[in-house]
């Protein structure tokens, strides 16, 4: 049994919409969800994998690019139109590369900061009138220990996400007049199917991440935190949960067993 389903109060009546759900901890959010009541459309590029997931969950599939202006704004329209979300979860990012500064690729770091910040700042300036009209709705944006703590190498990540989360930052000042809540979940080692895979683009190197690291943290643990945090009371604002495997104490404190 996952935290969500030990943990998580039963939905009624809640909506969702949940970025980056085609795999990882976007695909484990919208299950966590699913499991407790809510009703979740299910948003990622990948229409195949979305359509596996609606087939297993209940899901509503939206195929979508949240960095395009013209695929927002049909997200919108169609949320609109089958009743509106009071939750808008983003999950979609991610890191490419390991490079120093000086070795820095700027195709790379351009990539992080549409994704991590642009699109994250597109999908929530198009749904804030939606949960502001609400009159409790909750934004909550998943950043990283990455954009709390600099580390050689996590340049380009650490600059994405420090961005994106001065931006929950921001963004909880700016809504509180309109009771709309801000959370930030910021996870630490994370083993996911894509996620190291895509940084690296190796399958050895991806497997180096890990290799000797006790019980990593999983998209389903992580899923849990964000099900169990959007589904509080809405007076209830957990603003920063910094998430982590108890061997990582920090970015630069990983223990790993020989062997």
């Amino acid at each position: 049994m996952t935290l969500a389903e030990q943990n998580t109060p039963v939905a009624q009546n809640k909506t969702a919409v949940v970025t980056g759900a085609s795999t990882g901890i976007g695909e484990a959010t919208v299950k966590a969800l699913v499991s407790t009541g809510w009703k979740v459309f299910a948003v990622a590029r990948r229409a195949e994998r979305l359509g596996a997931l609606a087939a297993g969950t209940g899901a509503i599939p939206f195929p979508a690019d949240i960095t395009n202006d013209d695929d927002v704004a049909a997200l919108l329209a169609a949320v609109t139109q089958a009743g509106g979300a009071d939750t808008l979860i983003n999950i979609a990012g991610g890191a490419r590369g390991a490079d120093t500064i000086a070795n820095a690729d700027t195709e790379d770091w351009d990539w992080m900061y549409q994704v991590n910040v642009l699109g994250t700042m597109k999908i929530t300036r198009a749904f804030l009138p939606m949960l502001r009209a609400h009159g409790e709705g909750t934004v909550l944006n998943l950043t990283s220990t990455a954009g709390l703590s600099a580390y050689e190498g996590g340049a380009g990540y650490n600059a994405a996400k420090f961005a994106q989360h001065a931006m929950t930052n921001a963004l909880r000042l700016e809504e509180v007049g309109n009771n709309v809540r801000v959370i930030e979940v910021a996870p630490g080692l994370v083993q996911t199917e894509e996620f190291a895979l895509n940084r690296l683009g190796d399958k050895d190197a991806a497997a180096k991440v890990y290799a000797g690291v006790d019980k990593p943290l999983t998209a389903e643990d992580v899923a849990g935190v964000v099900a169990y945090s959007v589904s509080l009371p809405h007076h209830i604002n957990l603003d920063q949960i910094v998430v982590r495997p108890v061997a990582q104490a920090a970015n630069h404190k990983l223990i790993r067993k020989e062997g």
